[in-house]
């Protein structure tokens, strides 16, 4: 187990869960769960058993088949309800028979949320705290309080927001995370918070932020420089609203700029490995631009940067991405200068003498005046270089002719049929297909085409279709990009076609699609 004088605590399936939009099974919560423990982190809070059936079913389940390495698992729950003996609350109850070997109880530390939304007295909000958790840590189990609008509370009525912290520490609490609920505080505010408390209690602070402000992350890192121990947030800042605070990113600044070490030596090397699990989990898209694990995070464009980069990569980086298992990537594009097409083509396998290093950037340039984009499309640049270097450009076979129809019919979808005309193994190839629109019916057409020559062809699936107008005020004349991701299963690629109707410039994204997944594959 990770050492107790410093927390991180994972909220990623309980808080996490609340955005907008994310559903997750009990498997997907089992499995995220396996993920968070990867990281190090030294708490997963699994959910609120008895308040919801899935997450009693998760702890249930939990016990038989979650083996943690690293982490406990926490249940959440609140203080008893106003009126009721803690032993006698069955949502008590489901805490004490989760499993889970800490509760995290949530409280009332605003007055007016004590008076308008539990409808009970100051004084009786206060017994709650203290029956709830004198009981369950009579039962063997660890509380930590989550001290619910503590912030907003603090600044309505200090003395009862540290009376509530007082109530709990008394009958046993271990930490008491102070919520910033709203996410409406600065990290100067947090500051100042925590430091007075720390000093005017001596309780073991904690820190919840919500990222309302942007400053969720910034907050924590200010709690944990006024004396906080305890830290709390999500992967990927998942969460309510705007989000809680990136765990990932709080980690990683407290280990690499602040020099405290939080997790087990060597777990945030897999940090971006495991954001991007758990994303895959909840289907929800990785952000690009995400600190520290997103796939732009050390991604450079601008041809000075590359140059720079040549020499020493770490002028236009602020670390080494390896420190949290990322990579440097660099983006060709109309902006690319010579060092960026030379450093690419190294990362691709290509070593450039100066003189195509320079006909390459002049080409990449033209092209891209002319609507291509390469900084997505590594499989059409990369075709593009093999042309280079080889004098030809990869084929497996020639382009006759190709052409399609779509037919409609009134209370019925619209079918498309396409035709491709190829010649290939020396035989010309006539191939029909249908599909639910016209690119689907031409990528069925080519792919039946080619498949008895190429049976790689099967493995690959088109995963994501982007289509860009481009010089939009031509109207309809206006010049179309398509981007193009495939997948053989064990990776993916992406590429770019470019004409004047969305369907011409899909069919070269699918040619050079097919092309590259053949190389691939050694065809």
């Amino acid at each position: 187990m990770t050492s107790d004088l410093f927390h991180v605590y994972d909220t990623t399936l309980r808080d996490g869960a609340q955005q907008e939009g994310l559903n997750l099974s009990v498997a997907d919560k089992l499995a995220i769960a396996r993920q968070i423990d990867g990281l190090g982190v030294g708490f997963i809070e699994g959910g609120w058993p008895g308040a919801n059936p899935k997450d009693t079913e998760f702890f249930r389940r939990a016990r038989e088949e979650l083996s943690l390495e690293h982490a406990q698992l926490a249940a959440f729950g609140a203080t008893r309800r106003a009126g009721l003996k803690a032993a006698d609350d069955p949502l008590i109850a489901a805490l004490r028979d989760s499993g889970a070997g800490v509760v995290t109880l949530v409280a009332k530390s605003h007055d007016r949320h004590v008076e308008l939304a539990l409808r009970t007295t100051l004084e009786e909000n206060l017994a709650m705290v203290h029956d709830t958790v004198a009981h369950l840590r009579a039962e063997g189990q660890r509380v930590f309080l989550d001290a619910e609008h503590f912030f907003d509370g603090y600044r309505a009525n200090r003395g009862y927001a540290l009376e509530v912290l007082r109530a709990a520490f008394d009958a046993g609490a271990d930490v008491a995370a102070l919520c910033d609920t709203n996410g409406g505080m600065l990290p100067d505010w947090i500051a100042e918070v925590v430091d007075d408390v720390v000093e005017t209690t001596g309780v073991r602070v904690g820190i919840h932020c919500h990222n309302d402000t942007g400053c969720a992350v910034a907050n924590t890192l200010s709690a944990v420089e006024a004396g906080a121990t305890h830290v709390q947030g999500t992967l990927n800042g998942y969460g309510e609203r705007t989000g809680n605070a990136d765990l990932v990113s709080v980690v990683a600044n407290l280990e690499l700029k602040l020099g405290r070490q939080v997790l087990p030596t060597g777990l945030l090397r897999d940090a971006t490995r495991i954001a991007h699990a758990v994303a895959d989990v909840t289907n929800f898209p990785p952000a690009s631009r995400q600190p520290y694990v997103g796939t732009s995070a050390f991604t450079h464009k601008a041809g000075l940067h590359a140059s720079a980069i040549k020499v020493d990569p770490n002028l236009y980086q602020h670390m080494d991405p390896e420190g949290v298992g990322n990579d440097m990537r660099l983006l060709v594009s109309d902006m690319a200068g010579r060092a960026s097409i030379e450093l690419k083509g190294r990362e691709l396998g290509f070593e450039l003498e100066p003189e195509r290093v320079q006909r390459v950037t002049q080409r990449v340039k033209a092209l891209e005046s002319r609507g291509y984009t390469f900084e997505a499309a590594d499989a059409s640049f990369e075709l593009m270089l093999l042309e280079e270097v080889e004098g030809v450009r990869p084929s497996y076979f020639d382009t006759e002719s190709w052409r399609v129809i779509t037919e409609t019919r009134p209370g019925d979808e619209a079918v498309s049929e396409a035709t491709v005309k190829l010649v290939a193994g020396g035989a010309r190839i006539v191939a029909v297909g249908e599909g639910n629109g016209p690119v689907n019916a031409l990528d069925h057409a080519l792919r039946q085409a080619i498949q008895q020559l190429y049976p790689e062809v099967v493995k690959f699936e088109l995963i994501d279709y982007k289509v860009r107008i481009l010089d939009q005020g031509h109207g309809t004349d206006a010049i179309t990009r398509v981007l193009i991701e495939t997948s053989d299963g064990v990776g993916t690629w992406v590429t770019v076609g470019v004409g004047h109707n969305v369907i011409e410039a899909s069919w070269m994204a699918l040619l050079d699609s097919l092309t590259f997944g053949l190389r691939r594959h050694g065809a």
